[in-house]
């Protein structure tokens, strides 16, 4: 009788170890974001930058297993790749309940946001790489945040984000739908600048800056105007349309912008 309840008992815990690790395995792979085919990533990486900085740049691709990987070392300061877990994804207190597949943007810093900024980005994508849950993730990268981790840019500097697709959080500070726009702009560093300081007007159109991220991670946004925004998104029609293939959410409608 002893016998048969030990072989149980060991029956018991092998089948625990493997349930276990079945959910391990589960929760690891809903942590992982299908990777664009590498020559799109690339593409859609340097379109953030303007003409005469793509071939200096440092070039980024997300694997899905370790994070954010060099594809092409740069020379001129500036550093590009596709935001797949952005920093607005960190901003207000909606819940975060799973990795989103379709958040997607390209953007670009030179040396000293990709001294600072650009580790917000970077540190995500390597703890969701290693299984990370979603609510955990943005927990500490708040609490980085609110306790200072990630310093503020040494000095003025910019961070383009040129490229004519753009899909994110409309409103990050409110709750968590999403959006896809053609919306070419230039970020400015501006810690503890705030909208009223430079006479900002987010929700009244135009092309006027305005301040998101209020306080040290703060950015001046600068829209690009029609006539600039037509040229790029007529250079990048290829790309946007193996894009819109792939994933219904990242097709642009026409005329489709922020406001």
């Amino acid at each position: 009788m002893r016998t048969v309840q030990t072989i149980v008992v060991i029956a018991g815990l092998l089948f625990s170890f493997a349930a276990s690790a079945e959910e391990k395995q589960a929760s690891r792979a809903t942590n992982k974001i299908e990777p664009l085919p590498r020559d799109l990533e690339m593409q859609l990486a340097l379109s953030a930058l303007p003409p005469h900085l793509k071939d200096g740049a440092t070039v980024y691709v997300l694997n899905p297993d370790k994070g954010f990987e060099v594809a092409r070392k740069g020379t001129n300061g500036f550093h590009t790749f596709v935001a797949r877990t952005g920093d607005d994804t960190f901003r207000g207190s909606w819940p975060l309940t799973r990795y989103r597949d379709d958040i997607l943007y390209p953007i670009s810093f030179d040396a000293a946001g990709a001294k600072q900024q650009m580790r917000v980005f970077f540190d995500a994508a390597e703890m969701q790489a290693k299984g990370t849950p979603p609510g955990e993730l943005k927990n500490i990268i708040k609490e980085r945040f609110q306790k200072g981790y990630y310093k503020a840019p040494e000095r003025v500097g910019i961070s383009y984000m040129l490229s004519p697709i753009l899909r994110t959080y409309w409103n990050p500070e409110e709750n968590d739908r999403a959006v896809t726009m053609n919306y070419p702009h230039v970020m400015y560093y501006a810690p503890d600048v705030s909208d009223k300081d430079i006479g900002g007007a987010p929700k009244r159109g135009g092309f006027y800056p305005f301040v998101i991220m209020e306080g040290p991670h703060g950015y001046i946004i600068q829209p690009i105007d029609l006539t600039e925004r037509a040229a790029i998104s007529k250079e990048y029609e290829e790309m946007l349309a193996r894009l819109c293939k792939i994933k219904k959410e990242w097709c642009l409608k026409e005329g489709n912008g922020p406001y």
